[in-house]
């Protein structure tokens, strides 16, 4: 794969103008992963992710968008990168599904793995707020659980079992989803200060002077924005990105993901300039480097987010 930093740049500019409604390291970046992921799929992980994601309830939709033509293994793959915007998809007003809060509940439910049966958005699944603080305030908060990382190390214990295709298939759109979002720095940090003791909600709390006006977002976006049936975008997107290091790529630690990212957040996203102490609103435009440095950052946890991917479902997908 190529990796063309300023091709990049313009087409996540033009998109940025284009689309203003985006769901979480967004839809795009959600299919990037997972394109980068299939291309180094084994055959035989192939066909057999695409029996499980044909048990998904949305497959006749993702099917429906598309284009006329294309052949049935780019279908597969489309099908493929659609599938890991599902845990985004089910978030949606009108979805069908419950929220029970961004907070993991106090009951079993919250780490429950029951399969499509299943009608509860789990939100707090989608991330691990390790605390921080850097105005020196006290105490740090619990890190809840069930969280992004204990849910991963269970998914995959699951996807390596011999439970049953219909719940296999719930463990592995999760499964990809989750890999991706704990490669996005701000799902796995929350910056403590005087003016969040609670911390920040992984920079959700934090105003900037760009769209979406608020820093977590901005990062969700950097790859581009649009919803599931954009696929080609994110093709685009993915396209460009340089192969991940193959070392790198072989760590299949899930805790060593969250501490990449951990790190990152505190080395390269909370900068000041531009990002000051407290919620701010903060101008971006104040550091003429952080839009590209945060660029390609974002590209290069979205290439090794997909390599770990693929590692981990060619030995462990049963």
């Amino acid at each position: 794969m190529r990796f063309n930093l300023r091709s990049a740049a313009v087409i996540t500019v033009c998109l940025l103008f284009t689309f203003q409604n985006a769901m979480g390291w967004n839809s795009i970046g959600h299919m990037a992963v997972a394109y980068v992921a299939y291309q180094q799929l084994t055959l035989t992980q192939k066909a057999r992710v695409a029996a499980l994601l044909a048990l998904n309830p949305n497959y006749k939709k993702w099917l429906a968008y598309i284009k006329p033509g294309a052949s049935q293994e780019d279908q597969q793959m489309y099908v493929f990168m659609m599938a890991a915007t599902w845990p985004d998809e089910i978030k949606a007003n009108g979805s069908g599904y419950k929220s029970d809060g961004d907070n993991p509940p106090k009951t079993s439910e919250a780490s429950a793995n029951i399969g499509y049966k299943d009608m509860v958005m789990h939100k707090y699944w989608h991330f691990v707020d390790l605390p921080f603080s850097t105005d020196g305030t006290t105490p740090l908060p619990a890190v809840p659980t069930p969280n992004a990382q204990t849910q991963i190390a269970a998914l995959r214990k699951a996807l390596a079992s011999d439970e049953p295709d219909a719940l296999k298939s719930y463990d592995l759109v999760w499964l990809m989803h989750l890999t991706g979002d704990v490669h996005q720095p701000l799902h796995c940090a929350t910056r403590v200060t005087q003016t969040a003791k609670r911390g920040d909600a992984g920079g959700n709390s934090v105003k900037i002077d760009v769209a979406p006006q608020e820093l977590h977002g901005y990062w969700d976006n950097l790859l581009g924005v649009g919803d599931t049936q954009n696929y080609s975008v994110a093709l685009t997107a993915a396209q460009l990105l340089s192969s991940a290091d193959a070392t790198a790529a072989a760590d299949l630690n899930e805790a060593d993901w969250v501490n990449e990212s951990f790190a990152l957040a505190k080395s390269s996203v909370y900068i000041n300039p531009p990002i000051g102490p407290g919620l701010g609103t903060f101008t971006i435009g104040s550091n003429p480097n952080y839009g590209s440095d945060s660029l390609k950052i974002a590209q290069q946890r979205v290439a090794l987010a997909g390599a770990r991917l693929a590692n981990v479902l060619n030995a462990e997908l049963k």
